[in-house]
């Protein structure tokens, strides 16, 4: 086992760490939102301002739920709610419901509505206005909130809440304003932080292959290698191409991009339950100069570079990120995770982006 096998090792056993545990975590970047989390409750807000607030149950209820709060940026900007039921695995108590599940909403012992679900297309539903403001209500303190269907109780954690709105007020600059919701005061929230649009980023898509690009790695592959190593040493991590394994090179992957430039990839790492691609644009004819887009990449297809990475080996929580090809490099276009690792749904429960731009194709 590598030096390098155990430090990304680490990496995701810390990530979940974070994710999982009661320990208050955060992250900021100017180009990429917050992440929050604390004990059950996490606040994730993209670069336009737009914040989403993920809450679950405790770890081992019979019956997990989750539930997912939304709010744009900006001056009368409300609060919307959905509902997820946890339905992860064969011998999940989900699979034991009715195909039309009747939920009563109870806050505090409170009856606050009913809730729909048919349960054989979906397993998620919208809050009302009314629950929606129960829920905010009774999160800043300590609550019993629970959705009841004759013998089943999906009880939601109310840890972390009033820390993850009140990090959502901060973020959006609602503290001291009447649309707060933890910290309120006399303002009024004509002066709160405007949403930010989304970056656009016009996609520009990939030339046909050339005569030769089918034989390139095959003419150019050991100058290739060679050009690769400077670039990885410096801001990269592959050990299959640094730290090959005797007798044995991965074999490198070339894309036409341009008349002039193309992308090279090959396998850099590989992990208990992820793995990870290097991605390099290069010119298309020595010197290759080569660019490093992320040395975790998962695919490439149309001029676009995925990450899609578990957060554990149950499945049950991801993260993913995009790169988009714009004509001249590779633009970071979206970053997400599927909130904390919960056994709320295989492939997680909620889409939590960081980072969202608006690409738009190239042409008519």
């Amino acid at each position: 086992m590598n030096r390098m096998f155990l430090i990304l090792q680490g990496f995701f056993v810390a990530c979940l760490a974070m994710l999982s545990s009661g320990a208050q975590a955060a992250t900021t970047s100017a180009a990429s939102g917050l992440s929050f989390s604390l004990h059950d409750w996490q606040l994730v807000c993209d670069n336009t301002r737009t914040c989403r607030v993920a809450g679950y149950s405790n770890d081992g209820e019979p019956n997990p739920v989750t539930v997912l709060l939304t709010r744009n940026a900006g001056p009368g900007q409300k609060v919307t709610g959905e509902l997820m039921l946890g339905d992860y695995g064969s011998d999940s108590s989900a699979t034991k419901l009715p195909a039309v599940l009747k939920l009563s909403m109870r806050v505090n012992g409170r009856a606050v509505g009913q809730i729909v679900i048919e349960t054989k297309s979906t397993m998620i539903a919208a809050l009302s206005v009314a629950q929606v403001n129960a829920l905010l209500a009774a999160l800043p303190r300590a609550s019993t909130i629970e959705w009841v269907a004759g013998d089943n109780i999906w009880q939601l954690s109310d840890k972390g809440a009033a820390a993850a709105l009140l990090k959502m007020d901060e973020f959006q600059g609602r503290i001291g304003t009447t649309s707060a919701l933890i910290r309120k005061g006399p303002r009024g929230d004509e002066g709160v932080l405007p949403p930010l649009p989304a970056p656009v980023v016009v996609a520009v898509a990939p030339a046909k292959p050339l005569p030769g690009d089918a034989e390139f790695v095959k003419k150019h592959g050991k100058a290739l290698r060679a050009a690769l190593l400077p670039s990885v040493n410096s801001e990269g991590n592959c050990p299959k191409l640094t730290e090959p394994e005797e007798g044995a090179q991965e074999e490198l992957t070339v894309y036409r991009l341009s008349a002039s430039k193309l992308l090279v990839s090959m396998p850099c790492w590989l992990a208990a339950y992820n793995f990870g691609a290097g991605f390099w644009v290069i010119n298309s004819a020595p010197p290759f100069r080569p660019v490093l887009v992320t040395d975790s990449g998962s695919d490439y297809s149309d001029g676009s570079i995925s990450a899609s990475h578990k957060g554990r080996g149950l499945g049950d929580c991801w993260s993913s990120e995009t790169w988009t090809w714009d004509g001249k490099d590779f633009i970071h276009t979206e970053s997400s995770t599927t909130g904390m690792c919960k056994l709320i749904a295989a492939g997680g429960a909620w889409s939590l982006p960081t980072l969202v731009t608006a690409p738009r194709r190239s042409g008519p």
